[in-house]
């Protein structure tokens, strides 16, 4: 289990539209946030990742300069998830492994339904500090209960205007 405080696993991801996206080389004002979505056929997904698209320049502004939203998903997958949720503004990773999926603390599902991968990770935020430790995390074994990300907007405005420290270390 991940704890606040401790280092994070390693994450490096080719991105749809090439490049890649390496946590150890983000250089955010605060933080970088990672959120982690099942894959282009969870429909609770699209309204995750959109939002999170809507709301880049908002995590900016609390100095959350550093955003990605990353599956297992493959690249022909990925580039779907990017066309048909018409995203513009958020790096959009892909190919995390399930060893990656595991160090993270990702619960992983398997396929119920047609059009699923065989395997794939449940949805995770996380919150990073620019030293690599994790400030915060949220994991849901399934698609629902995930936090609204206007909410965390302003909980990371508030964390900044109070130095409120990372809890959950012990």
């Amino acid at each position: 289990m991940l704890k606040p405080r401790q280092p994070v696993p390693s994450l490096d991801v080719a991105l749809v539209g090439g490049g890649r996206w390496v946590l150890a080389e983000q250089r955010p004002d605060r933080f970088s946030l990672v959120v982690f979505y099942r894959g282009v056929h969870c429909p609770m997904c699209r309204a995750h990742v959109t939002e999170l698209d809507g709301l880049v320049d908002a995590f900016a502004e609390v100095g959350v300069t550093s955003v990605v939203a990353v599956s297992g998903d493959d690249e022909g997958r990925a580039r779907r998830a990017v066309e048909e949720w018409d995203l513009s503004r958020v790096p959009l990773g892909y190919g995390l492994s399930l060893a990656s999926m595991r160090e993270w603390g990702l619960y992983i599902s398997k396929a119920i339904k047609e059009g699923q991968p065989n395997e794939f990770s449940e949805p995770g935020v996380f919150v990073v500090r620019p030293d690599g430790t994790l400030y915060a995390a949220v994991l849901t074994s399934m698609p629902f209960l995930r936090p609204h990300l206007d909410e965390v907007v302003e909980t990371i405005r508030w964390v900044n205007d109070n130095d409120y420290p990372a809890r959950g270390e012990v």
